[in-house]
Parts: C-alpha cells; structure tokens; sequence
C-alpha cells in the first residue's frame, strides 16, 4: 500500500513486531553489504520526555557510494539521504514498514541524472522491506 499526496512514502504491513522488523531488516541490509548508520527508538525518547508514543523504530542505512553518487550530482540531496525506514505500531496494534521511495527524493532535488541508480536503489528498497516485514527472503535472517 502506498500512501501519501502523491505516492512518495510506501507503507506495508509486517507481520513482525515494531523492534524485530527493524531486526530483520538491519539482518537483510548488512548481508547485502549495505551499512546500518543508525537506528532511532521515538517511543524510547517519548517516554525520556515523559510523552506517549505507541512502538516506532526508525532505521538509518544505506550505501555510501550509492548515495555519494547522488550527493556529487547535487550536494544537498545529502538532507534527505542514507535513506530510513520507520517500523511503527497503529492505533489497533497493527505494524508497519514505511519509506520514502527514492525516485520522489531525487524528484525534488531536481537529479536529472541519476535515473537508472535511483531505480534500482527503489527496487532494492521495496525488496528489503517486503522481505522484513513479510518474511520473503532468500536471505537468511537469523
């Protein structure tokens, strides 16, 4: 399922708990030789700031030639890259794996050039998630 004014974030339901399908996913990115930069608990910072805030894990990684690539194109596209995925618990307790797909980062940062590497990041991302959050992987995860 895609959401968003116009289409920009995808979001699919996992059928894993808010932490392991950060787990999963950070297993599946590191196998693919790609680098976890960070992974940010909002909830765990919520409740620091005695605030309420259901389950929500954020997962910053990418591929540092990859996104130097885009970021030689046009330097501030480096705002908006690594890329993240936020793993987050819904009102009725449902998970889901969202990201912002690639294509509408580089749309904005006018990367005229870039084309073909930000397709295949996108298809790279899409097949990450889906295989997180749904247990599709020909990759071991543990």
């Amino acid at each position: 399922m895609a959401r968003g004014a116009d289409g920009d974030v995808v979001t699919i339901r996992s059928e894993y708990g808010v932490s392991e399908t950060l787990d999963r996913l950070s297993l599946l990115i590191t196998a693919k030789g790609l680098r976890v930069f960070a992974r940010i608990n909002h909830a765990t910072a919520a409740a620091e700031a005695r605030l309420k805030l259901r389950p929500t894990e954020q997962l910053v990684f990418g591929h540092p030639e990859k996104r130097t690539l885009l970021m030689q194109e046009r330097q501030i596209v480096g705002l908006d890259l690594p890329v993240r995925a936020l793993a987050w618990r819904d009102e009725a307790g449902r998970v889901w794996l969202s990201h912002r797909r690639v294509a509408s980062i580089a749309s904005w940062h006018g990367l005229a050039g870039a084309a073909d590497a930000v397709k295949a990041i996108d298809e790279n991302l899409a097949m990450l998630c889906a295989a997180a959050a749904n247990g599709k992987s020909t990759v071991p995860v543990a």
